[in-house]
């Protein structure tokens, strides 16, 4: 039995947590799964079944082979379909994991669109503010906003997100209108941390093309893009967000654009994936697609 048959009968055990339902499915005898994952195990060297009386599960290191060998599965297909007349759009599965709000508010109800384009595709979505390891979570691409670390990773830049300057009507009148970085000597401000690395973010303003920051007091502290605009929205001070975060809570007047002439340098979104010589076509119509719809939705 070669590499691929093995690696198909494995994930099908795992999807079924069963190698009866597997046997089954496969349309093989329950003896020869047992034995096809029995003969991985071995060319592998590790375990990577949990067998018991009432349960059938992958093991932490099955957990992880499961993820390469379900794109491993996938490049075959795709590539067995490369010369046939009939094989015409991208098939498989695409895991991806994207920034929480940008999932949640972009990504996630545009998917009908792409999933209609090409029905024989599925998508795994992550959607987390905390950097994964792409290798180690068998994720296959991430888009990443802000500067990038040197990762090893092929990067693909898609756009510069703009930021922009909010309070809340409540606080404004209480404490005034900034005019100018200046003035935030005598207002607060909503602090973020960084959910990686803890680091609260100065405040920043672009001045004669140079970055500008200063560090401006306050009383909140938040680590997440939610809990960032919640504080803001009470009242508890300004923020620098994102534009498309809050486009829908200006135009509802909920809050209000100040210091538009002092903004903070727009945020690189980048789409990173693993090096591999040859880009499977399941991220590249991904990767096409993705690009289109944040320059439609997320820029002026």
């Amino acid at each position: 039995m070669d590499r691929i048959d093995l690696f198909r009968i494995f994930a099908r055990v795992v999807e079924c947590s069963s190698f009866t339902r597997a046997a089954d499915t496969l349309g093989l005898p329950r003896s020869s799964v047992s034995a096809a994952v029995q003969e991985l195990e071995n060319r592998v060297g590790a375990r990577l079944i949990h067998r018991t009386t009432r349960k059938v599960a992958p093991t932490h290191d099955g957990a992880v082979f499961y993820e390469h060998c379900v794109r491993l599965i996938d490049d075959v297909m795709e590539a067995e379909g490369l010369f046939r007349s009939t094989a015409v759009l991208p098939s498989g599965t695409l895991k991806v994991d994207v920034p929480g709000r940008i999932g949640r508010l972009i990504i996630a109800p545009a998917l009908p669109e792409f999933l209609g384009s090409f029905p024989d595709m599925d998508i795994h979505l992550g959607v987390t503010d905390r950097a994964v390891d792409l290798v180690e979570g068998g994720v296959d691409c991430v888009l990443r906003v802000g500067p990038l670390r040197d990762s090893g990773m092929i990067a693909r830049h898609v756009c510069e997100l703009p930021l922009i300057n909010v309070a809340s009507p409540a606080y404004l009148q209480q404490y005034g209108i900034p005019a100018a970085p200046g003035d935030l000597g005598m207002h607060w401000a909503v602090n973020y941390a960084s959910p990686s690395t803890g680091r609260v973010d100065d405040w920043e303003w672009m001045e004669a093309g140079a970055v500008r920051k200063i560090q401006v007091r306050g009383r909140v502290t938040v680590d997440s893009a939610e809990a960032y605009i919640a504080c803001c929205l009470a009242g508890l001070g300004l923020i620098q967000i994102p534009a498309y975060d809050v486009r829908q809570h200006i135009a509802a007047g909920d809050l209000v654009e100040i210091m538009p002439g002092w903004r903070a340098e727009p945020m690189p979104m980048t789409l990173l994936w693993p090096h591999r010589q040859n880009l499977s076509r399941r991220l590249q119509v991904f990767a096409d697609w993705l690009e289109a719809l944040l320059k439609r939705e997320l820029l002026p």
